[in-house]
């Protein structure tokens, strides 16, 4: 089977029946492309930065304060599994020794009196242990992988529907073309 040089590009090559829209179309896919892979590769580079440093300045405001359970950690109805986390409420002393108390997650197994590591933020106030390096690598990567299909997706879906129009609008111009004919033929077709 041979095959034909240049059909792929017929848009961009002379020919009398290539119409503008032939035209217009060929820019608006080439521009699509540019834009998709620039743009989503730019939209999944800013959004894995972005988290990426979000996550930095999460984990460089808290930090590890030494707490003691107050009170027994609750379980609801059953004792959970010794590596389940239970609501407790803990006692813990700020660096500039103001005390505080607070509910946080903390081992099933634990009993009151026990020394519980809890994470405050740059306020005093209890707040969830950061995430590691290799964890927040994975999630910047992940939310980028997203931000980057999603922005190709958007590029793709709107020179689908730009394409629609032009189809609709040739559609349009040979149904015209076609009553030209018709009525110089002198009858109607269809």
């Amino acid at each position: 089977m041979t095959r034909r040089p240049g059909v792929r590009l017929w848009r961009w090559r002379r020919n009398p029946l290539k119409r503008t829209s032939d035209v217009v179309e060929a820019w608006i896919l080439v521009a699509a492309w540019v834009l998709a892979v620039v743009g989503g590769l730019l939209a999944g580079l800013l959004t894995a930065g972005a988290m990426q440093q979000n996550a930095e300045q999460v984990r460089a405001q808290a930090h590890p304060v030494s707490a003691l359970l107050t009170r027994d950690a609750t379980h609801g109805a059953a004792r959970p599994a010794s590596g389940a986390l239970v609501w407790g409420t803990v006692r813990w002393t700020d660096a500039d020794g103001t005390a505080h108390t607070g509910r946080t997650r903390v081992p099933a197994t634990a009993t009151p009196g026990a020394r519980i590591t809890v994470w405050t933020n740059g306020h005093g106030a209890l707040t969830a242990q950061p995430a590691s390096p290799a964890d927040t690598a994975f999630q910047s990567f992940l939310g980028g992988l997203w931000a980057g299909t999603a922005t190709v997706g958007l590029v793709i879906g709107g020179a689908k529907l730009v394409r629609a129009r032009l189809d609709h609008r040739r559609f349009d111009q040979w149904a015209e073309e076609w009553a030209r004919v018709d009525t110089r033929w002198g009858r109607k077709t269809g």
